[in-house]
């Protein structure tokens, strides 16, 4: 895979602006995750939910045979855009930062139940 952030596009923060995968690679598509545990509980709070957003992809990223490392693209639904810094200080923790996937951001009315706040999908290619 290769990672591009080209000097003629604004400076990315923490995200390349494309991602280019050989062939031979498996791709893999998740679903939207949100802060919520397995027993249906959700997490308080924007810092709970996303860390618990992000545990979620890894769980479903790990059920498909794929790691953090193979993820190339993120996409962001978030209620506000006021916790940026925090959403990217916790993504920071999973994603590889020296090659950070590509990423889609976009503000929403509502998710599906009025206290989740942040909705994450990922694609992956996984070697082989």
């Amino acid at each position: 895979m290769e990672f591009h952030a080209p000097s003629t596009l604004p400076t990315p923060l923490g995200y390349s602006h494309a991602v280019s995968v050989e062939p031979g690679r498996r791709l893999v598509f998740l679903s939207g995750q949100v802060g919520l545990t397995a027993d249906g509980v959700v997490s308080e709070g924007w810092e709970a939910q996303t860390r618990q957003t992000f545990r979620n992809l890894g769980l479903a990223l790990g059920a498909a045979g794929a790691a953090w490392s193979d993820v190339v693209k993120l996409t962001y639904f978030v209620t506000t855009t006021d916790e940026l810094p925090l959403v990217r200080a916790i993504r920071d923790e999973f994603v590889d930062v020296e090659h950070p996937p590509a990423s889609s951001l976009v503000q929403v009315a509502g998710l599906f139940r009025p206290d989740v706040v942040i909705e994450v999908e990922a694609v992956a290619a996984v070697a082989g």
